[in-house]
Order: structure tokens, then C-alpha cells, then sequence
């Protein structure tokens, strides 16, 4: 009768861990306290957030502050940034 007990145990161990997962998995993610806005110009070569006019991927900026270029910032954050602007600005 040891085994059976073991394999019981195991499995209802398993079972229960297994509810814990899910339950954590279920749950909605946090929202961030503040919305985002694009902002350009303003970009590190290499460190903007999504697709310029002239590349299709994130991290492809080819130089610093281009104009196409641009980053997630908290709405409002980007009029007060010197070089940033809401709307791509013109090479």
C-alpha cells in the first residue's frame, strides 16, 4: 500500500501546484499609471522604439536625433524634451 499512497500524494501535490500556476497565469496585467506618446528627434542611434521611414525595425535608427526616429515617452513629456516633437519631422 506504500506506492499507491506515494502516486496519490505525488499526484494530488502536482495537481495543486499546478492550480497555482494557473491562477497566477489568469490574472490581469497591471496598467501603467500614465499613457504614451511618440515623440521625434529625439532618438540615440540605434535605440528607437519601431520603424522609421526609411527601416523596418525597431533599434535601426542610423544616427542620433533623426528625424524619423522615435521612442515611447509619457504623454505630454515629449513637448518638453528640446528637439522633440509629436510628428516626424522633415530630413
Amino acid at each position: 500500500m506504500g506506492k499507491p499512497t506515494v502516486v496519490t500524494l505525488a499526484g494530488a501535490l502536482a495537481a495543486a501546484l499546478s492550480g497555482i500556476g494557473v491562477s497566477a497565469v489568469a490574472q490581469p496585467a497591471a496598467q501603467p499609471a500614465f499613457k504614451f506618446e511618440k515623440c521625434y528627434g529625439i532618438v540615440k542611434s540605434g535605440k528607437n522604439d519601431c520603424a522609421t521611414a526609411t527601416s523596418s525595425c525597431a533599434g535601426t535608427a542610423k544616427r542620433d536625433n533623426q528625424p524619423d526616429a522615435w521612442v515611447y515617452v509619457p504623454t505630454g513629456t515629449c513637448d518638453k524634451i528640446v528637439g522633440g516633437s509629436a510628428k516626424p519631422k522633415q530630413s
